[in-house]
């Protein structure tokens, strides 16, 4: 049967500029890193980003080596644009990054310009796309110049293979500096992609100024800390979970310090009347300076309960302060090396 989107998909959305620029982003952006790569079935991916279309959310997140295997995420995407979603398109703010190994050579990861071009263009014909509206460098590259790396971008959105450039996991100094040379390139840097959560909280000190003060929004990842800010690791390690899987979370990272954390935490939400994952994500949109933030989906029901998030996403100073107690750094930045080149 042909999709047609809800009518009301724009009723219980909120959406919010990207820094000083134009382009708005819903409150909740779903990211395709897991759970919609080759390893899945097809229909479970289409039903979650139908879904989140039918719920408003306008923004989906991928990049070159999402999956498993790497491209295959943007495959399935692309499946799914062409059957459902290709009616919408100008509705939909579709993001891509390049900067991970893609292919064998010294030519098929970081930050070069030959890398980041050729990956563009093989990310625009797994999603059957003419353009993207958000292309990101993925990490910094210590070895390659900042110039060389931003011109790349800039020079995607002088072909008109991307609308908007971003980076992710950049120190603020190397934000600052990646922002200056879109400035005098006359790309401007649309957004900044940082982890950020309850348990790992590094962007607050430096960061978020810098986005500020260079007028670039912030849309974080992992803000459920790759699934431990959920109810499902209170009381061990279940089967079958990422944890008990040691793909993404390691399960010496839970340990029992911060699972005293996490039960605090959960105590707080459920005196709220949310879930732990409900208040986690709220509490990211907290600051007036996050333009959005990136949920996965492993099912609609989970995406739904997700969104539910913006039921309730203002925090009393007393709860803010209860919180600060408890979320403090857990060892958990995986990306950590990148932000602080």
């Amino acid at each position: 049967m042909t999709y047609v989107a809800a009518d009301d998909r724009y009723d219980r959305m909120q959406y919010k500029n990207s820094g000083r620029w134009g382009l708005k982003l819903p409150a909740i952006s779903l990211g395709l890193w897991h759970n919609f790569g080759g390893d899945r079935p097809l229909e479970g991916s289409r039903a979650m980003l139908r879904h989140a279309f039918d719920r408003g959310v306008t923004h989906f997140d991928l990049a070159n080596n999402y999956g498993p295997p790497y491209g295959s995420a943007e495959e399935t995407f692309g499946t799914v644009l062409a059957e459902d979603l290709r009616p919408y398109r100008d509705e939909l703010v579709i993001s891509t990054k390049a900067g991970y190994d893609m292919w064998p050579g010294p030519y098929g990861e970081w930050g070069s310009r030959k890398y980041v071009l050729a990956s563009l263009d093989q990310s625009l014909a797994r999603m059957g796309l003419d353009y993207v509206d958000i292309f990101y460098s993925h990490r910094f590259d210590p070895d390659t110049p900042l110039e060389e790396t931003m011109g790349a971008l800039q020079t995607a959105v002088h072909q008109g293979k991307a609308l908007y450039v971003g980076i992710s996991s950049y120190s603020a100094e190397k934000t600052r500096g990646a922002a200056q040379l879109l400035r005098e390139l006359g790309t401007p840097l649309l957004i900044h992609q940082p982890s950020y959560s309850l348990l790992n909280r590094w962007i607050e000190p430096d960061l978020l100024d810098a986005l500020e003060e260079v007028g670039a929004g912030c849309i974080t990842f992992s803000p459920l800390a790759q699934g431990m800010l959920t109810d499902k690791y209170l009381n061990g390690v279940p089967e079958g979970s990422r944890a008990s899987r040691n793909t993404s979370l390691s399960p010496d990272l839970l340990t029992a310090e911060a699972v005293e954390k996490i039960r605090a935490l959960d105590d707080i939400a459920r005196r709220r009347g949310q879930s732990l994952a409900q208040m986690a994500l709220a509490w990211t949109l907290r600051d007036p300076r996050v333009t959005s933030t990136l949920i996965g989906a492993s099912s609609v029901d989970q995406l739904d309960d997700s969104l539910g998030a913006l039921q309730h996403t203002s925090f009393s100073d007393d709860e803010l302060a209860e919180i600060d107690r408890h979320a403090t750094d857990s060892g958990i930045n995986l990306w950590q090396r990148s932000s602080s080149d």
